[in-house]
């Protein structure tokens, strides 16, 4: 299934269930649940159809992937950094194994990785859920980022960065990393419509 369903997409309920080994019922809850959380639509009498995402919709994605980010980044740095620096370093070198090979799928995939294992690391339940919810988004966001996605060694740079921020404990610069991270996959977007500027104070 991975890959199979493109944005704009109609979704067959009994070919799913066929496709899953799942029943319909249980389907057609979890169906309803990504209407809910933004990921596909629903139209009245036609069904349900994968969310197609508009530049202004990737905005608005990163802006909030780095509210949540940055809200775990400072758990992260006023909590255990070591455990960080051992779960985040393995997911460093997935990234590097990824950009050795070209592999863009492999370079999402990993991407995907880093970040939701650090939102994890500040150990908040709640910020994990908001992260994995966003994080699919993002995944649904790569068609309309595809020309704009960086090159594989400047993300494993970036990815570096934010790690070495951490082992090293500075707090601020890690905010600053974090934000450029997110907001200048908006800037390359080019939307028409300004990435906010975020007051680390607020």
């Amino acid at each position: 299934m991975y890959g199979s369903l493109a944005p704009g997409d109609q979704l067959g309920e009994a070919e799913l269930a066929g496709q899953l080994g799942v029943s319909r019922g249980p389907l057609r809850e979890a169906m309803q649940r990504l209407v809910q959380e933004g990921l596909l639509r629903s139209e009245r009498h036609r069904g349900l159809f994968v969310r197609e995402l508009t530049p202004d919709d990737v905005r608005d994605v990163y802006v909030a992937r780095l509210a949540v980010e940055r809200t775990a980044c400072e758990l992260v740095m006023r909590g255990n950094r070591g455990e960080a620096l051992a779960r985040l370093t393995p997911a460093v070198d997935r990234l590097a194994e990824a950009a050795a090979s070209g592999d863009r799928t492999a370079m999402s995939d990993a991407d995907q990785e880093f970040h939701r294992t650090l939102v994890s690391c500040s150990g908040n339940s709640r910020l994990e859920r908001m992260a994995q919810t966003l994080l699919v988004e993002t995944r649904m966001c790569l068609t309309v980022m595809q020309d704009v996605y960086p090159e594989p060694q400047e993300l494993l740079d970036e990815h570096r960065r934010i790690l070495d921020a951490i082992v090293e404990g500075a707090e601020d610069r890690l905010a600053e990393l974090i934000e450029s991270h997110m907001l200048d996959t908006v800037a390359r977007l080019g939307t028409g419509t300004p990435a906010p500027e975020l007051d680390p104070e607020a």
